[in-house]
């Protein structure tokens, strides 16, 4: 095998994973119930097969190929093999409904398509003839599979034996192939991953080998990553934080990829594969406490008292005990004791006993809810990223952990803050271009080469760490000049148990209001627990019960604020729950689940004019996408809850 030159590309860094690390696992799957485990030399052999079947359907340089499905080693194996052959993978959402999804295999040009299984085929076929370049699909599961027409249609394991007996066959066939690989340039273009089109289309960022290495390398030095780390590869293949987070840093520093049975799986396989990485957004470190606290609520009252006393213990002196800090004996010892009784455990229960290092980005994560993380020993981190620098522009490095704060830029990050208050960088990773436009890549680059992030943001004066506020365009003002920063305040919201979702509306408004999804399982447990019946979620929200319940709530958060000399002024005044939960279906949110707020205000504007012409109700009828497709409509008379502003604290003068 030739293996000459810099290692610029990811079927050169594969080659050189299965000579230095050949018998460590490099990918494990759960299948019906089973873990299998392919090495580095196992996977090198596969792809390269996989790339030759593909050469033989005629795959060629410079084509495109798109992804779709969930985390599967033979979906991976596609973008490493597209990649051995030049061509350009371009992974899609599993859950994109038709128009997404023929909107991406259009503007990409897509002609080939590897699919998960029969639902993902479906879709394909279902949108084929607004793909006009599309050649072949290829599957991974073949189930339901055998009445179909298979002139387009060819199995991922049928490629991939066709292609082994090719190269077993013609020596020059395999010749060729590492010619290929030698070939490949730090220039070319390694993947297309498309943006969640949060403020309008997706856009198709085209990301090249070399600087997506250089990230890579760049990160896994930074948190000391190495051929013995094992990663859970739950996140969608679509979204750059799977593709950096678990492609690009495992085969850059030879770690073990573990994809779940399934979504419906991951908490049970979390805790079988114990990852010693970890990432994940807010949203599920919401979810596991929300659920943590629900099982404590059930517990005997010894236990509930031991976790709570314990819990009060570990935020004296948790994070003192994480990062090396002088504590005193006792606490030392009431500590060891916790751990043994209660934060171990804990993370044995979560999966979470052998991660030695764990981000979350994505929205900013709720202080209370960071800091329990790491009181009880999970070396939880935050990190601020994009597609377009390829995810990292910051991150926290061991023993300068802020809650408030996502870091001091990432290694060989250059940031500035422009005088509108846009956080702008140059990065290892950053994109090359967007996908065929031209004008918005010149409108994403400042003329000197730095990113515009669209974000607003500023370093902390005390630690020197970056603050990010909100979307730069999303940042506003009430009437009597009061700043309006919706995230923040969205984020504040969902800290809360009760509130999975908030979106909050006041730029140019005498106040701020607020429109609310209440959390199913946390409030369901709730009722059961209180005796309240309810037949729907839509009964469930309209409850006075729960109305009392979410208002406590924001009126917590609105007392928090009046001690804030920015945010003072921006408390909630009215709110209503929602009669359905956001969905990305629906177009509320994106497909990295992130509210789409303009949509959301056009979509529910008799309920935004509601809010602020003194109405205590209002009528809503939206329509709905059923998870078969099918369209419906729901109709609603929501309740309008007024609430009282906390006093301003003394020596706190409103924001100018």
């Amino acid at each position: 095998m030739s293996a000459g030159g810099p290692l610029n590309t990811f079927p050169k860094l594969l080659r050189r994973n299965a000579s230095q690390f050949g018998s460590h696992a490099a990918i494990r799957h759960k299948d019906l119930g089973i873990w299998q485990t392919w090495t580095w030399a196992q996977v090198l052999e596969i792809v390269r097969a996989y790339a030759a079947g593909l050469q033989r359907l005629g795959l060629k340089q410079g084509d495109t190929i798109a992804i779709v499905g969930s985390n599967r080693p033979k979906l991976y194996w596609t973008v490493m093999a597209a990649q051995m052959v030049r061509a350009i993978p371009v992974p899609v959402y599993s859950d994109a409904v038709a128009d997404e999804l023929s909107y991406v295999l259009g503007h990409a040009d897509v002609k080939f398509v590897a699919a998960q299984d029969q639902e993902q085929v479906d879709k394909v076929l279902s949108v084929q003839e607004r793909v006009p370049h599309l050649q072949k699909i290829i599957y991974d599961e073949h189930r339901g599979m055998r009445d179909y027409d298979h002139a387009r249609l060819v199995k991922i394991d049928d490629v991939i034996a066709d292609g082994r007996a090719a190269l077993a066959g013609d020596s020059s066939l395999a010749a060729k192939l590492d010619a290929l690989i030698d070939a490949g340039e730090g220039a070319d273009t390694s993947i297309i991953l498309y943006t969640s089109g949060t403020t309008g289309a997706s856009k198709g960022v085209m990301l090249s080998a070399e600087r997506c290495i250089e990230a890579a390398t760049d990160t896994a030095k930074f948190d000391k990553l190495t051929e013995n780390d094992v990663a859970l590869a739950y996140l969608p293949l679509a979204w750059v934080g799977d593709h950096y987070l678990n492609y690009a840093q495992g085969i850059v520093a030879g770690f073990c990829m573990a994809c779940p049975e399934g979504p419906q799986t991951v908490e049970q396989d979390l805790r079988e594969i114990g990852p010693t990485f970890y990432f994940a957004p807010p949203r599920v470190f919401e979810t596991m406490l929300t659920r943590l606290m629900i099982r404590m609520e059930d517990a005997a009252a010894v236990k509930r008292s031991m976790f709570h006393y314990f819990l009060a213990i570990a935020r004296r002196h948790g994070e003192a005990i994480l990062t090396g800090k002088p504590v005193p004996l006792s606490g030392r010892l009431l500590y060891a004791i916790g751990s043994l009784l209660v934060y171990e455990p804990l993370k044995n229960v979560l999966g979470l006993s052998r991660v030695r290092v764990a981000y979350t980005a994505g929205e900013a994560i709720g202080p209370d809810l960071f800091v329990f993380f790491r009181s009880i020993g999970l070396n939880l981190k935050q990190l601020y990223g994009q597609t377009e620098a390829f995810l990292y522009v910051t991150c926290q490095p061991d023993g300068e952990i802020f809650a408030d704060t996502v870091g001091p830029p990432a290694p060989h990050v250059d940031i500035r803050i422009a005088e509108s208050g846009e956080v702008q960088f140059k990065s290892p990773g950053m994109f090359v271009q967007y996908f065929r436009d031209e004008a918005k890549t010149a409108e994403t680059l400042t003329p000197d080469g730095y990113v515009k992030t669209g974000d607003a943001g500023f370093f902390d004066e005390k630690t020197g760490h970056l603050k990010i506020i909100d979307r730069a365009k999303d940042v506003g003002r009430l009437k009597d000049g009061t700043m309006f920063a919706p995230k923040y305040l969205e984020n504040r919201l969902k800290f809360y148990p009760n509130i999975k979702e908030a979106v909050t509306f006041g730029d140019g408004r005498d106040f701020v209001s607020a429109m609310i999804n209440i959390d199913p399982t946390a409030v369901s447990n709730w009722a059961e627990r209180n005796n309240v019946a309810y037949g729907s979620y839509q009964e469930l929200a309209s409850h006075p019960q729960v109305y009392e319940m979410v208002a406590r709530d924001i009126a917590e958060m609105n007392a928090s604020l009046a001690q804030e000399k920015v945010m003072a002024g921006a408390q909630v005044r009215r709110f209503l729950i929602l009669h359905k939960e956001l969905d990305a279906d629906d177009g509320e949110l994106t497909r990295t689940l992130k509210v789409r707020r303009g949509f959301v205000a056009d979509r529910y504007a008799a309920l935004l004019s509601a809010f602020y012409n003194g109405s205590k109700e209002a009528d809503i009828s939206t329509e709905v996408t059923f998870e078969d497709g099918r369209k419906g409509r729901m109709s609603a008379r929501l309740k309008i809850h007024d609430l009282p502003t906390t006093q301003v604290a003394s020596g706190l003068e409103k924001a100018a």
